[in-house]
């Protein structure tokens, strides 16, 4: 029993390691091994001049709110996760966001417009 309670300290601690330090950890890395690790990206934007744009997202449901009884469907939203990788095939930045709207409907052509494929 007394080992299992640090056990379950560090699994906590772990767990709650916010998504922005693990993606910290990757600038400077590889593209390859960086999609070796987290697997293909839904999506991939031309960042003009500078490189290109992994995106990748989870959907989340949010009944939180919704009454129990209800047949009706919670909400839900994206969470976005955008790496930015530079000619050279390194991870160079990368951004978190919550929206709305599905990975299909990213328009690369709003956001250039918008210049929110340069990286933050």
């Amino acid at each position: 029993m007394k080992k299992i309670i640090p056990l379950i300290v560090i699994l906590a601690f772990y767990a709650c390691s916010s998504s922005q330090n693990i993606s910290e950890n990757w600038i400077g890395k590889t593209k390859q091994s960086l999609i070796k690790n987290w697997g293909t990206p839904i999506r991939t934007l031309d960042n003009d001049k500078d490189g290109e744009i992994l995106v990748y997202a989870d959907q989340v449901y949010d009944d939180s709110d919704r009454n129990h009884n209800s047949r009706m469907a919670g909400t839900n939203y994206w969470n976005y996760r955008y790496i930015y990788v530079d000619k050279k095939g390194k991870v160079s930045s990368f951004r978190n966001e919550k929206q709305n709207y599905p990975p299909q409907a990213i328009d690369s052509n709003k956001m250039v417009d918008m210049k929110l494929l340069t990286s933050k």
